[in-house]
């Protein structure tokens, strides 16, 4: 048996995630997950988000990717490079309804390569989240 460090996993090395329940129907934070602003709060300034299988993205910062699965009021699958990184990671971005007017959101990142870079990367999926429900909030009002 292996001691694993906690974030290590063997298929998918590193991998944070952090989650929220907000008070918002799922159908009012996909649509926001999906459009302009909410997309630039999570990915990225000038995305387009792509819904197809393949389809490829880059933000304003050099941020690269593709969309590997587009589950409407379920889930977003997408590989995610920041123009400084020679690697390049899965983010994911799951919608799950708790109850008639909320909605738990996570943000899941795997294949970082290392405990430091998982680290940083905790810090940055806070922030999103964070920008996610400022968001959320500024939209519901």
């Amino acid at each position: 048996m292996t001691n694993r460090q906690t974030g290590h996993t063997r298929d998918a090395g590193w991998q944070i995630g952090v989650s929220k329940t907000v008070h918002h129907p799922l159908e009012v934070v996909w649509d926001f997950l999906t459009a302009e602003a909410g997309t630039a709060a999570w990915l990225g300034h000038g995305v387009r988000l792509q819904r197809e299988k393949g389809g490829q993205y880059e933000t304003t910062d050099g941020t690269t990717g593709e969309t590997r699965s587009f589950h409407r009021e379920d889930r977003i699958r997408l590989t995610w490079q920041p123009a400084d990184w020679s690697h390049e990671t899965i983010v994911q971005v799951t919608v799950t309804p708790e109850g008639d007017h909320k909605t738990v959101i996570r943000f899941h990142q795997e294949r970082l390569i290392s405990a430091d870079e998982r680290e940083l990367q905790r810090t940055h999926w806070r922030a999103v989240m964070a920008a996610v429900v400022a968001g959320l909030d500024s939209a519901g009002r």
